[in-house]
C-alpha cells in the first residue's frame, strides 16, 4: 500500500513537474492570424516609450478586413492619438471593466499595477475641439483596457483635454473600459448604433455626449463615481461645472443602469446645436447622486423621454433641485416608478409648454431651509401627479395660473394635503393625507 502511495505521489509530482515546465514554455501569442499583438509591431509597453505608432500600425495591418490586436499586460504611453479602422477590434486584458481607485485609496491598484493601461497625454491644455484620444469607426471595437490621464493633479482644477474616446461611423462599440480620470469622457454623437457597455471612471467636465443620432444608440451599466479624486479644490470644481450624461437630438436612445455622483447636473436634455431635434429615448434604471440638479430638461421631443425606476438625490450648490425643466422645453417627459430623496430644497421646477408626468413615484426630504417650499412647482405647462407618495410633511404641489392643465389625484400624503392649484383646467381628486 505504501508503494503504491509513493508510485502516485512520484506520478502526481512529475505530472505537476511537467506542468510547470510547459507553462514555462508558453508565451504570450496569437491565437489566430485575425489576432497580432502590438508587441510584435515595436510597442515597448513600459510606460515611458510612446506607443502611438506602435497600436496604430498593428491596427493598420489588418488592412479593410479587420481583425483583434491584443494589448499585453503593460502600460503603453499614448502621446498622440489612435484611430481604430473599420471592423478592428483593440483589446487589452481585461475581460470585465476593472477599478482602480489606489490614488484615493492606500492599498488598493493604482492604474498600470495590473492589466492593460494607456497612459492619455496628447491633447493637454485643448477642449472638445482637439483630436480625441481614440476613434472608434465602423464596426470596430474598444475593450479591456483602463484610460488614464497621468498629468492631472488630483488636488488641482483639472487641465482640459479633448474627448478620450469617440464613436463614429456605424455600430462602433465602448466595452469594458475604465476611464478614470478623462476631462472629457465619451463623444458617442453622430454615430449609428453605437454600443456603450460596462464603462466606469470620473470624467471631470463632460461624462457621455449624445447628439446627431438618428438610429437607435445603447448605453448600458455605465457609472461615474469619485474613484480617482474627492480633493476639495477639484471635487467642488467638479461638482460646479460637470455634466454626467448630456443627450441632445437622438431618435429612441435606450440607456440602462447608468449612475452619477457628485456633479452639476447628472442628465441633461437638450437641442442639437449641430442638428435639428431633441433627445427622446427610454431610461431605466438611471440614477444620479449628490448633484447641484439630478435631472436637467431645456428640450425634449413631442415622442418623449421615459425615465422609470429612476433614483435622485440632490443636496449641494445653492438651489438643489430633483428635476428642472426650463421654459424653452415643448416637449413630454415621464416618471415612473422612481425615487427622489436627499436634501433638497424643492423636488421639481417645471417651465415650458411641455407635459411633465410623475407616476407611482417617492418623494422624501425636500424643503431643508423649512421654507415651506412645495415638492412639486409648476410654473406653465401640463402636469400630471398620479399615486405618488409624499413622505415629507411640507407643502406638496403649487400649481401656477400659467399651467394650461393639472391632474393631481390617488397621491398619499404624510401631514395635511396642501396643495395650491391655480390652473386653467385641473382635475384634483383622490389624494389621502394623514391628517
Amino acid at each position: 500500500m505504501k508503494k503504491l502511495i509513493l508510485t502516485s505521489l512520484l506520478i502526481l509530482g512529475m505530472i505537476n513537474l511537467s506542468a510547470q515546465q510547459r507553462n514555462a514554455d508558453i508565451k504570450p501569442h496569437p491565437e489566430s492570424k485575425d489576432i497580432v499583438s502590438v508587441l510584435d509591431f515595436g510597442a515597448k509597453a513600459d510606460g515611458k516609450t510612446d506607443d502611438t505608432n506602435a497600436i496604430q500600425k498593428a491596427m493598420e495591418s489588418f488592412g479593410k478586413r479587420g481583425g483583434t490586436v491584443y494589448l499585453p499586460n503593460g502600460t503603453y504611453l499614448i502621446a498622440g492619438s489612435l484611430n481604430i479602422p473599420q471592423a478592428v477590434t483593440l483589446k487589452g486584458a481585461f475581460e470585465s471593466v476593472p477599478s482602480h481607485n489606489g490614488i484615493r485609496n492606500a492599498g488598493l491598484p493604482k492604474p498600470g499595477e495590473d492589466g492593460t493601461t494607456l497612459l492619455i497625454t496628447g491633447g493637454k491644455g485643448q477642449d472638445i475641439e482637439g483630436t480625441p484620444a481614440i476613434t472608434i469607426n465602423t464596426n470596430s471595437t474598444l475593450r479591456g483596457i483602463v484610460m488614464y490621464w497621468p498629468t492631472q493633479d488630483p488636488d488641482k482644477v483639472p487641465d482640459a483635454y479633448p474627448w478620450g474616446v469617440a464613436m463614429k461611423g456605424k455600430n462602433p462599440a465602448l466595452l469594458d473600459v475604465e476611464m478614470l480620470n478623462p476631462y472629457n469622457a465619451i463623444d458617442a454623437s453622430h454615430n449609428e448604433r453605437a454600443l456603450i457597455r460596462n464603462i466606469s471612471g470620473q470624467p471631470l467636465r463632460r461624462g457621455i455626449y449624445v447628439d446627431a443620432i438618428y438610429d437607435i444608440g445603447r448605453i448600458e451599466n455605465v457609472h461615474w463615481n469619485p474613484w480617482w479624486s474627492m480633493k476639495p479644490t477639484l471635487y467642488n470644481w467638479q461638482r460646479e461645472h460637470g455634466e454626467a450624461f448630456i443627450f441632445e437630438r437622438t431618435d429612441w436612445h435606450y440607456v440602462l443602469n447608468t449612475f452619477c455622483f457628485g456633479y452639476n447636473v447628472g442628465y441633461k436634455f437638450g437641442a442639437s446645436q449641430g442638428s435639428t431635434g431633441s433627445c427622446n429615448g427610454n431610461f431605466l434604471g438611471i440614477g444620479a447622486d449628490a448633484c447641484h440638479t439630478s435631472v436637467k430638461v431645456e428640450q425634449s421631443a413631442a415622442y418623449g423621454i421615459l425615465i422609470t425606476n429612476g433614483e435622485f438625490v440632490a443636496m449641494h450648490g445653492d438651489d438643489p433641485t430633483m428635476v428642472e425643466v426650463t421654459n424653452a422645453n415643448k416637449g413630454n417627459v415621464r416618471f415612473v416608478n422612481s425615487a427622489f430623496w436627499g436634501p433638497c430644497e424643492q423636488i421639481a421646477k417645471i417651465n415650458g409648454q411641455g407635459t411633465i408626468g410623475f407616476s407611482d413615484c417617492i418623494f422624501v426630504q425636500w424643503d431643508r431651509s423649512k421654507e415651506n417650499r412645495s415638492a412639486i412647482q409648476v410654473n406653465s405647462g401640463s402636469v400630471s401627479v398620479r399615486g405618488c407618495d409624499f413622505m415629507h410633511d411640507s407643502p406638496q404641489i403649487s400649481i401656477g395660473s400659467n399651467v394650461d392643465r393639472a391632474i393631481v389625484s390617488e397621491n398619499t400624503i404624510k401631514g395635511k394635503i396642501r396643495i395650491s392649484n391655480n390652473a386653467k383646467s385641473s382635475y384634483v381628486e383622490g389624494n389621502l393625507g394623514t391628517e
